[in-house]
């Protein structure tokens, strides 16, 4: 009889590519996931892992396991799922993320609606990027992630997901207030070709965005800072180091010396939240994704 904990190990240690990276997930010692493999091993009369250079890889026998083990907890998962659907009672923990605008946006109220109505649920969050959130959720690490794309760059879904909207987010140009457009009732992006842009992270999802958008008006963006906080970014502006876009989910308070100016491409941001198909009918999943989208309704 296969044990469904060293299953799981073995499902986490596949998905991660590292001890390291399963013991990480799993919340357990890096020692105790090769015990459960050695013991795994045992049971199955099999070599499941082999050495490769520093770390290990997994076998034609582990691979093979491995594929029958993501199966079998995705099973467990969906009975997990149907048998609390049944009891109808939201209990148990929940793990979720968010983009840090988001977290700082809609977790403080969400979080704390459902820890009223629903004491017996123990919620764990938090901030991840988008993609990263999403790993987590496909990895298991997490229940729910609350992710973005843009009107003009969606992010491809993976299988196996299940998303719902929250809101969406308009974003502006933030300036200061000595800039010459500072005054305009709105803006268009072509006008900021000679501007240096304050944006995110080298191969975020949003600094990829914002270089796609503007070149596709013609004009290579002058990248002066990247700064992976809002605030980070409103703060060189208002130190005259250039314009952000400026998302109006947890944006406020906007520092003094600055001043935010719609764009007349109306831009926007869609914010939603994903989590895994065989997790669907929990009522805690459900539980959340309504709490999310009553604090989306607020801000809409």
């Amino acid at each position: 009889m296969l044990n469904l904990e060293r299953l799981r190990t073995l499902d986490a240690l596949a998905r991660h590519g590292s001890v390291s990276g399963a013991a990480e997930g799993l919340h357990i010692t890096t020692s105790a996931v090769s015990q459960q493999m050695s013991k795994l091993e045992r049971e199955v009369g099999q070599q499941i892992l082999a050495k490769n250079g520093r770390g290990v890889r997994l076998t034609d026998a582990g691979r093979l396991l491995a594929e029958h083990a993501a199966r079998i907890l995705s099973q467990v998962e969906l009975a997990q799922s149907d048998l609390e659907a049944q009891r109808g009672q939201v209990v148990g923990e929940l793990r979720l993320s968010a983009f840090p605008t988001a977290a700082r946006g809609l977790f403080p109220t969400a979080l704390a609606a459902l820890r009223a109505q629903h004491p017996a649920l123990r919620v764990r969050s938090c901030e991840l990027e988008p993609e990263t959130g999403i790993a987590g959720v496909i990895r298991g690490d997490l229940d729910l992630a609350v992710v973005l794309d843009w009107y003009n760059k969606p992010m491809p879904l993976p299988d196996g997901l299940v998303k719902a909207p929250i809101l969406d987010d308009p974003a502006d140009v933030a300036l200061a207030d000595g800039h010459p457009l500072a005054d305009r009732a709105e803006v268009d992006l072509a006008e900021f070709a000679e501007d240096e842009w304050i944006t995110w992270g080298e191969g975020e999802f949003c600094h990829e965005w914002l270089m796609f958008t503007l070149r596709s008006k013609g004009i290579e963006p002058i990248v002066g800072h990247r700064a992976a906080e809002t605030h980070t970014q409103l703060g060189l502006v208002a130190a005259g180091l250039g314009v952000c876009i400026a998302p109006l989910l947890g944006r406020h308070p906007v520092p003094a010396g600055v001043v935010t100016v719609p764009l007349k491409q109306r831009v926007r941001r869609h914010v939603y939240v994903v989590w895994r198909a065989d997790a669907d009918r929990r009522p805690s999943i459900r539980a959340a994704v309504k709490a999310l989208q009553a604090v989306g309704e607020q801000l809409g």
